[in-house]
């Protein structure tokens, strides 16, 4: 077998394992709460500690691995993410099990921002154009298999095995990378940027924590507003440091194509609304419906298949059909997937969620595979490690924003809920935020164990209402990005600039040049 198909193998390989560990955490949550002893915002860290390192260290991942060849970071990726997997299966506290999923994003960024280019430099014309489409296409498997993989380890051994099964998996990956793949580097890579990359952490990582903060304790909290004012300056301060320096991780000259706009959104709109949705369902079903992790994974089952299905049907028409369509008619579809699943009330079954999970899970499908493309398919080569990072670095901001943003807005709803209906009432009314704090973390029954008898069903009812309504919210909220990030895609999104891409350009002595992209081809 000819060495890039080899490429294509080890790629989608990591790239299924490092995704499926995006979604498959969301329906084992609350058994990680409870045998951890987790409180409700460990739970947001345990997602978002893993988004916000991909998307912190994608772009820089990007540019070491134009400079010391991309074939050794993604097999350092490889096994950092390996050797994380085995500590998170491992993991004794809740902190553990946070710092391990950091470990996890490390090495996940690696692999994430070095995938793409790699696969660039292996194919070329309308092989090219196929690879992003089986690339496309694994993405989406991996979403959409994530519940429901989750559901079934978890039953069939325990919650560690979602984290375990990636062992043999990243050996085998590695195996693959090391052996069958050949290097790839830029004669022309670009400085490692320090400061830009300061300033991204350290922005992005405050930022999110005030996010939670303010779910926590109220957006008022005085410390919530200083981490999220502070988080605010640093990014801020990136972009003006990008701006300047000689030789920017980030170009913000990238921002001049109006497609690479469009594309950044679109990954943005995706993962911040239905990607980040899919948590928040899998608490409702198990906290209110009172399903168990494989009985969720089994009813998000809906959305996985339909997913698969567009996934398949948009890598096959993607080279036929003009991205934009695909990426601005699935957003849309997302979106209003998610309207169709509000106006959940007390009485309302999961049959209710079963239509638009459908339509939503269509909507991903036709959005995932064109995405890829969108992302280095309007650069060129030589700038394909930095436009997959900067692509990546937005997929991520949109799960890490879009968990702490609607985790917040969640516990608010639930903790004004419960404050506002135990007012006055004796003995109860002043440990409302106690009780609140129990609720939002899952445990409904402590709290109502922890009132007097004359007071438990008072106690449920307003449990279950601030679930409610929180839900209905957040589905308002995610839908409002999704419908918004497909117009955009629809406006921004144009085959002007994959042309143009494409087109020869004058000799210059830069890293953009066609010597240059000759030379590394």
């Amino acid at each position: 077998m000819h060495k890039k198909w080899w490429t294509l193998l080890g790629v989608c390989g990591g790239t299924f394992m490092l995704l499926l560990d995006t979604t498959i955490v969301y329906v084992v949550m609350p058994d990680i709460q409870k045998d951890l002893e987790a409180s409700f915002a460990d739970l947001q860290w345990v997602i978002d500690g893993y988004a916000l390192a991909l998307a912190a260290l994608l772009l820089t991942s990007g540019t070491i691995a134009d400079r010391f060849g991309r074939k050794r970071l993604y097999s350092i990726g490889v096994v950092l993410f390996t050797l994380a997997s085995l500590l998170c299966g491992m993991a004794q506290s809740p902190l553990m099990l946070v710092l391990a999923r950091v470990l996890q994003g490390v090495g996940g960024s690696v692999m994430f921002a070095t995938g793409l280019a790699l696969l660039a430099g292996g194919f070329e014309g309308k092989e090219r154009g196929m690879a992003f489409g089986v690339w496309g296409m694994v993405t989406g498997l991996a979403s959409a298999i994530g519940p429901v993989a989750g559901g079934l380890i978890s039953s069939g051994i325990s919650w560690r095995g979602i984290f375990l099964i990636n062992v043999p998996v990243g050996i085998l990956v590695a195996l693959i990378i090391s052996l069958r793949v050949d290097e790839a580097k830029s004669p022309f890579a670009r400085r490692l940027d320090w400061p830009g990359f300061v300033l991204l952490t350290a922005g992005l990582a405050t930022l999110v924590y005030g996010l939670i903060l303010a779910g926590e304790d109220g957006w008022s909290d005085s410390r919530a507003l200083t981490f999220l004012i502070v988080g605010a300056v640093l990014l801020l301060a990136f972009l003006v440091v990008e701006s300047r320096v000689e030789q920017p991780m980030f170009d913000l000259k990238l921002f001049r194509i109006p497609t690479f706009v469009g594309g950044s959104i679109a990954a943005f709109s995706m993962n911040g609304s239905l990607f980040a949705m899919f948590l928040f369902l899998a608490i409702y079903f198990q906290e209110v419906l009172q399903y168990s992790s494989l009985e969720t994974g089994v009813r998000l089952l809906a959305a996985s298949l339909s997913m698969l299905v567009a996934s398949l049907v948009a890598g096959r028409v993607s080279a036929k059909i003009p991205a934009r369509f695909l990426i601005g008619v699935g957003l849309l579809m997302v979106g209003a997937a998610l309207l169709l699943m509000g106006g959940v009330d007390e009485n309302t079954g999961w049959e209710h969620f079963i239509p638009g999970l459908v339509l939503g899970g269509v909507g991903a499908g036709l959005v995932n595979p064109p995405l890829a493309s969108t992302a280095v398919g309007v650069v060129d080569f030589s700038r394909s490690g930095m436009a997959s990072g900067v692509s990546g670095t937005f997929r991520q901001l949109g799960v890490s924003t879009g968990v702490a943003v609607l985790g917040s807005t969640f516990a608010v709803i639930i903790s004004d809920r419960l404050r506002d209906g135990l007012a006055g009432v004796p003995g109860v009314g002043e440990r409302s935020d106690q009780l609140a704090a129990l609720v939002r973390g899952g445990e409904t029954d402590q709290a109502v164990a922890l009132v007097p008898e004359a007071q438990r069903e008072t106690v449920k009812r307003l449990a279950v209402d601030g679930y409610v309504d929180g839900l209905n919210t957040l589905l308002t909220i995610s839908a409002g990005l999704a419908l918004l990030g497909g117009l955009l895609s629809l406006v921004l999104i144009r085959a002007a600039d994959f042309q143009a891409a494409q087109a020869p350009k004058a000799p210059a002595p830069d890293a953009d040049s066609p010597a240059t992209v000759a030379a590394e081809r």
